[in-house]
């Protein structure tokens, strides 16, 4: 069975158990950026293989089931390249993640800063391949950042993000990679409340 479908059912099976007994339910999407670091591959002679930065956009689900902290699953998709050789191949990198958030201000607070922790798997995608098809090397990692919401009106929200992943990189080379890929997100989205 394909590990990233599994991983969304766990997701939509937790998502719809909290939802009932959630007190603040959030349905939200962003974009922005994902810059890379230690995002080499590998290294044959003068030549390098390494991911660039590119941007991301997602959505986000948020049950805030305390006054003070909440649950959080998303998805995002992640546009960079596979630069071979000084040469750039357009990929793709799935990402699903969970984060435990807590805020420093109550529910119903216009302003809400939060920190936020949690795991996430990514699914490189080879350029020329298709995730649908197979194509894609998973990999799991943990995360942590933090931002800001802002309530705009009774039922929708800005929110600014910061967040660091950490995850193996894609083993596609001779010569497995060394280190932790770190993907950063700056992003900015906004959402809706129920």
């Amino acid at each position: 069975m394909n590990p990233i479908r599994t991983v969304l059912a766990v997701f939509v099976l937790l998502l719809a158990g909290a939802a009932i007994h959630a007190q603040v339910l959030e349905l939200g999407m962003s974009g922005g950026v994902n810059r890379l670091s230690n995002s080499e591959l590998a290294r044959e002679g003068n030549i390098v293989a390494k991911l660039d930065s590119g941007f991301r956009i997602g959505f986000r689900v948020t049950l805030n089931a305390h006054e003070y902290f909440g649950h959080e699953v998303g998805y995002a998709y992640n546009r960079t390249n596979l630069n071979y050789g000084g040469t750039s191949y357009g990929m793709g990198t799935h990402q699903g993640l969970y984060n435990l958030l807590l805020y420093a201000r109550p529910e119903g607070s216009r302003v809400r800063p939060f920190i936020a922790g949690g795991a996430q798997f990514n699914n490189f995608v080879f350029p020329g391949l298709s995730v649908t098809s197979g194509g894609g090397t998973t990999k799991f990692g943990v995360n942590y950042g933090g931002g800001i919401k802002v309530r705009t009106s009774d039922r929708f929200l800005m929110r600014l993000d910061y967040h660091q992943y950490l995850s193996p990189k894609p083993d596609w080379f001779l010569q497995p990679p060394k280190g932790w890929l770190r993907m950063n997100e700056i992003s900015i989205g906004f959402a809706y409340t129920l």
